[in-house]
């Protein structure tokens, strides 16, 4: 029965750290915007000049 105590804690540890990151995240702008860089691979033109 103990296990499940230790188990409950670590669990709740984890989200706790979850949560902090995602807060770390967000005010740090790494949520801002994420379509455009993925399909800004589409719409570049190609700069290689020929050798």
């Amino acid at each position: 029965m103990e296990i499940i105590y230790v188990m409950i804690a670590l669990s709740l540890l984890m989200a706790v750290g979850f949560l902090l990151a995602f807060v770390w995240s967000v005010k740090n702008g790494q949520q801002d915007d994420l379509i455009t860089p993925a399909m800004r691979i589409l719409t570049e033109e190609k700069t290689n000049k020929p050798l």
